[in-house]
């Protein structure tokens, strides 16, 4: 359940759904900080130099992908890192042989 703070009740970080089909998650991630910070596009644009239309665009618009520099710029500008955290340990011969079997399967289902 979550609090009005826009935590649960672990203190996790909710993120609020816009429900944009075929959209880079990213993108709500970003407008809810923006939100949750009370700023502007034109504040964000001063902060970052990145456009107030390049924001319209994500979170309105037609972008699905914004660029990852451009998400980088942003995220900074707002105080976030935009880190590369390993979250758990892959065994690396064992996914790659299933994912070639995966593969196999769906080529010949396809009659290749």
């Amino acid at each position: 359940m979550a609090k009005g703070n826009g935590h649960d009740k672990k203190g996790l970080r909710l993120y609020r759904s816009y429900n944009f089909r075929d959209k880079d998650p990213v993108i709500d991630r970003i407008r809810t900080i923006v939100q949750d910070e009370g700023l502007k596009y034109k504040d964000i644009e001063r902060l970052s130099s990145v456009k107030a239309q390049t924001l319209t665009n994500w979170f309105e618009g037609e972008t699905k992908r914004p660029q990852y520099a451009t998400i980088a710029a942003v995220t900074s500008a707002l105080g976030y890192k935009t880190d590369f955290v390993k979250a758990k340990e892959i065994n690396y011969e064992r996914e790659i042989a299933k994912a070639r079997r995966e593969i196999e399967a769906a080529q010949e289902k396809v009659g290749r």
